[in-house]
């Protein structure tokens, strides 16, 4: 079969279209899929770079995110059978484990999961937009609602709004009545956001998230029971690096910093005196529970969540997919096949 593999860590170059790998064989609980779309993720990234501290087994075919048809079953299978259209789990929660890092994932013509990871799709949800949810949407969903704990009537400021779990967030944000100001770096990024609810939007290449926010929304009081208290009330930011301290800078008594990962770098500076004086909560988010999934699946088919797909490319360009995503020359999610 067709598939992309990475046989070493490095940049881009290393990833290969190969026309002759061999054709994935279903063990007694596995299922094999024809997949139909696989999405990209930073993630993917980060293991072609390779990431200090873990060794995966090599050759391995990237693609966390993986939708597809059902072709062949293992003989102990009995809750799914050829033609069935399904979502996997990227995450193995029996045996651990992930889709495209440990285990063969979704840049390829087929690829063989465990039956238990497997979600029924309905009709109504295309296998593009099936595959653009798990690690995206998924992450936003349980940082937002479950930890983040987003409400009607607050101020939320979104980093990487234009990103994959960006544009959720938006929605997501959105949909619990709060007010939302996105962060992007073009203007027709901008406008994009704002035709996805957006209430305000930010252009952090020209301006200075920090001043602006101070500027449309005065600064955070130490006073908790100021009339104006100024900033706003959730920040999420999962780019780290250089945004980090002033996340904290615009956040107001109580206010809460939503972090999932570290795109921009996970040794920033820090300044824990804003944590104390403005009594602030600092709240990780990591990954998703597969009850996530079933609700994004929901919310998709219901047409009250989009999911934004900048294009869709053949598994032949897939390696110039992953490019494009580590240019950060997209909006919304990158998908293959």
């Amino acid at each position: 079969m067709k598939a992309i593999v990475l046989r070493e860590h490095g940049t881009n170059d290393v990833l290969r279209l190969e026309k002759n790998f061999p054709d994935p064989q279903p063990g007694p609980q596995d299922v094999i899929i024809q997949v139909k779309a696989s999405s990209l993720n930073y993630h993917d990234i980060f293991t072609r770079r390779g990431m200090p501290g873990i060794n995966l087994p090599l050759p391995v075919i990237i693609g966390l995110d993986v939708a597809g048809e059902v072709i062949a079953v293992g003989s102990e299978v009995t809750q799914w059978r050829p033609g069935d259209r399904v979502l996997a789990d990227p995450i193995n929660r029996v045996d651990g484990g992930l889709l495209g890092e440990t285990t063969h994932g979704g840049l390829a013509e087929r690829c063989r999961i465990p039956a238990h990871q497997l979600i029924a799709l309905p009709d109504t949800v295309s296998f593009a937009e099936a595959a653009a949810l798990p690690v995206a949407y998924g992450t936003a969903m349980r940082m937002m609602q479950t930890i983040g704990n987003v409400r009607a009537g607050e101020k939320v400021l979104i980093l990487g709004a234009s990103g994959g779990v960006g544009v959720c967030c938006v929605q997501l944000a959105k949909l619990a009545g709060a007010w939302v100001i996105a962060c992007a770096g073009s203007e027709e990024k901008a406008q994009r956001l704002r035709e996805l609810g957006a209430d305000e939007t930010i252009l952090y290449r020209e301006e200075d998230f920090m001043k602006t926010i101070f500027a449309r929304h005065g600064k955070p009081s130490r006073r908790r029971s100021a009339d104006e208290p100024g900033g706003v009330d959730v920040v999420v930011n999962f780019t780290g690096g250089d945004s980090w301290v002033k996340s904290l800078r615009v956040l107001r008594v109580g206010g809460r910093l939503l972090t999932c990962g570290a795109t921009a770098g996970f040794a920033p500076q820090e300044d824990i005196r804003y944590i104390w004086t403005y009594e602030l909560r600092i709240l990780g988010s990591n990954g998703w529970e597969r009850e996530d999934l079933t609700t994004l699946l929901a919310l998709v088919a219901s047409k009250k969540l989009r999911v934004v797909i900048d294009r869709q490319w053949p598994l032949e360009q897939g390696a110039e997919a992953l490019a494009s995503l580590e240019a950060r020359r997209v909006f919304g999610k990158v998908v293959v096949g």
